[in-house]
């Protein structure tokens, strides 16, 4: 049996699905799915978890419609500056990973800020995955790789200290993992809940997080 997990990653998937349910602009589904990471969040550091990395914005998001992605481009920007002092006095250690060429300037720099502040807190690291692709992480590494191992590849990952992560869940009932840590999950278990993501609540974690334990990992071993 697995122990339990201490690196978890999350496809946050069926805020538009949520909002549309309910006769609702799809970004109130976004603006629900953003309350409900906070609230996990807070979960896992109960829970024991040491990295949480979520999927905010795929490389690939930018196809859709230009309301959507910029109500989205203007609720992460209102996030970031409310929430990060509250996320610090809890302790929580926030870092961005994805390309962030093409991304509007000023969102940017609000990112740094929410690094910088951080950056020495220790009770949970929250990766926040935004503008990535998994894919395109791999290009980029490759880049500047010059050669050698596996662990120097990783070097030149966006963000070379995370841990692969233990466990990777995806809500909404699909069951796939859209170019996420294509290179972190290699042996990740997989658990596909059925939840849309503004409805997973602490006990949804808490299943995946018991499906995990129940789980025997073999790395390619027997």
């Amino acid at each position: 049996m697995s122990g339990a997990a201490r690196y978890v990653a999350i496809i946050t998937d069926g805020n538009g699905r949520w909002a549309q349910g309910r006769g609702l602009p799809v970004i109130e589904g976004h603006r629900a799915g953003a309350d409900v990471v906070k609230e996990r969040l807070r979960d896992a550091v109960d829970l024991g978890i040491e990295e949480l990395t979520v999927f905010s914005f795929s490389t690939e998001n930018w196809s859709r419609s230009d309301e959507e992605v910029s109500g989205l481009m203007a609720m992460f920007g209102e996030r970031i500056l409310g929430e990060t002092p509250e996320l610090d006095e809890e302790g929580v250690r926030m870092r961005f990973i994805g390309r962030r060429e093409g991304v509007d300037q000023k969102l940017v720099e609000q990112m740094e800020w929410a690094e910088a502040k951080t950056a020495q807190n220790e009770r949970i690291t929250l990766f926040i995955a935004f503008n990535y692709g998994g894919r395109a992480e791999i290009v980029d590494a490759a880049r500047t790789f010059e050669g050698g191992s596996e662990e120097d590849f990783r070097k030149h990952l966006y963000a070379p200290d995370m841990h692969d992560p233990d466990l990777l869940i995806r809500t909404s009932g699909e069951q796939r993992i859209s170019n996420y840590l294509l290179w972190q999950c290699a042996y990740s278990e997989l658990v596909f809940a059925e939840e849309l993501w503004p409805d997973f609540d602490r006990a949804a974690f808490e299943r995946s997080l018991g499906e995990f334990t129940e789980r025997r990992r073999r790395f390619g071993g027997r």
